[in-house]
């Protein structure tokens, strides 16, 4: 584990036509990160933001940008992203060709460089980029729409990654179905970073939806 656990609310679930305030609302209410969740309506079946929506609400919080990119090619784009605020950018390994290409030129770029995985994809696709990655993603949803239901057989992989870790500085984040009653089962095999969207967006309290996930993994 790298510390303390994080959470990031994904804007997926916010209301968009508020969007900035939603970043502010987040930001005040004591999330770690913002998490965005870019699809291309190629490699997963939704269309959301772009850089220009990213540029348009950096300026709403100094938290940190968590965009994880679902969309193939990434390579193209990663330089956009960058440019737009992001501070970590999360590719797929099945997207992609040249995966360590992709991981090599957003560090280059000056941010963290993080790579994905689908509920089905094995995690030994990870033992050769483990020092270019800053941020492994666990999909335990199959990515494209929020409000999906946990995937319980990922626990079993969040545990394997966790022990390819070791003692690397890199966190290990998970996306898809959080909630009070999974993250306790999240961090204990080994996630210290909870992406969560209709676990936030869909309270009328984003500071008591965000506390009720660090009560339930405390």
């Amino acid at each position: 584990m790298t510390g303390e656990v994080k959470i990031a609310p994904s804007i997926l679930s916010a209301n968009l036509a508020k969007l900035g305030e939603e970043v502010r609302a987040i930001d005040a209410a004591g999330c770690d990160y913002i998490h965005v969740d870019v699809m291309d309506g190629h490699f997963v079946p939704n269309l959301t933001f772009g850089p220009p929506i990213i540029q348009c609400i950096r300026p709403h919080t100094d938290k940190p940008f968590d965009v994880h990119l679902m969309i193939n090619p990434a390579l193209p784009y990663l330089k956009d992203y960058a440019e737009a605020g992001a501070d970590i950018i999360t590719v797929h390994a099945e997207a992609d060709k040249h995966l360590d290409r992709s991981l090599q030129l957003i560090r280059s770029l000056g941010k963290k460089a993080g790579v994905s995985l689908n509920p089905n994809t094995p995690e030994t696709l990870l033992e050769y980029v483990l020092d270019k990655v800053d941020l492994i993603l666990v999909m335990s949803v199959n990515p494209g729409f929020g409000g999906q239901k946990f995937i319980m057989t990922q626990l079993e992989k969040i545990q394997r990654i966790r022990n390819m870790i070791g003692d690397r500085p890199i966190e290990l984040e998970v996306d898809g179905g959080l909630s009070s009653e999974t993250a306790a089962s999240v961090v204990k095999a080994g996630a210290d970073v909870l992406v969560a969207g209709s676990a936030v967006f869909n309270s009328d309290d984003y500071a008591t939806a965000i506390g009720a996930l660090r009560n339930a993994i405390s």
